[in-house]
């Protein structure tokens, strides 16, 4: 594939289609433009084309929209037996709690010390904070939280469109809290009727959890299907934790 010119921005400009994004023969597989705006607008129009920004400090804006894509489809999300031990321990444990949207900012400041695979520092600059808070805001990024004796132990936060959820970033300050925060999106994602939750990065913990890669094409027209479908309430409910953690009932 001939690698094209990457896209320069202003920050009024449509992101070029996804399919125009770099191949594995450039320098930064998966980069599609660079500038632009990270207002609520143009983030909205970014997931709802499978694109999101990634950059760090000292860098532009940069859009990315790999090939393939890793997901995890929620159907097939693997409760090890460490995994729901740990849920189990979680539930029975007094002052252990599941929050959702409860201090978002909290979370996604505490992600920002988290670096990601690859990197030696934060990609979740100032700039990316203030823009998720606005998306927050506006009914469009959400965190799922751990809490252990009023305090918050660990967590991620995700973008959603309609039925189409984009997992982003997680923490943890205590042992699984952010193992637990993801088996909670997965059943958040469950009764919603979410089939897929975006994971972005191949890695070999989310792999271990069932994801995998997908062709971005058959990504991207699930995204398309999903972000038209109605948004759903982000809420949680311990009764949830047993249609995980209970097995379905033999045929």
């Amino acid at each position: 594939m001939t690698t094209l010119p990457l896209p320069w921005l202003g920050t009024h400009d449509p992101l070029p289609p996804p399919q125009h994004a770099w191949g594995d023969d450039s320098p930064a597989p998966g980069l599609l433009a660079a500038g632009g705006a990270l207002d609520v607008a143009h983030l909205k129009a970014a997931y709802a084309q499978g694109t999101f920004p990634w950059f760090s400090d000292g860098q532009p804006i940069l859009w990315w929209c790999p090939e393939p894509r890793m997901v995890l489809p929620v159907a097939e999300f693997r409760l090890h037996r460490s995994l729901k031990k740990a849920l189990q321990r979680f539930r029975a444990t007094p002052g252990c709690e599941v929050r959702v949207d409860h201090d978002f900012s909290a979370v996604i400041r505490a992600c920002a010390g988290v670096p990601r695979a690859g990197q030696s520092g934060t990609w979740i600059v100032p700039e990316m904070v203030a823009a998720y808070e606005a998306l927050h805001a506006a009914g469009h990024a959400h965190s799922v939280e751990t809490w252990v004796e009023g305090r918050l132990a660990g967590g991620l936060y995700c973008v959603a469109l309609g039925r189409a959820v984009f997992g982003e970033s997680m923490f943890a300050h205590a042992t699984d809290a952010s193992k637990v925060a993801l088996a909670a999106l997965v059943c958040i994602a469950r009764r919603a009727g979410v089939q897929l939750i975006d994971c972005q990065q191949n890695t070999r913990h989310l792999a271990s959890l069932g994801a995998r890669e997908v062709p971005r094409a058959q990504f991207l027209a699930q995204v398309a299907r999903a972000s038209a479908l109605s948004d759903f309430a982000w809420d949680w409910r311990c009764l949830y934790w047993d249609e995980l953690l209970t097995p379905p009932a033999a045929a």
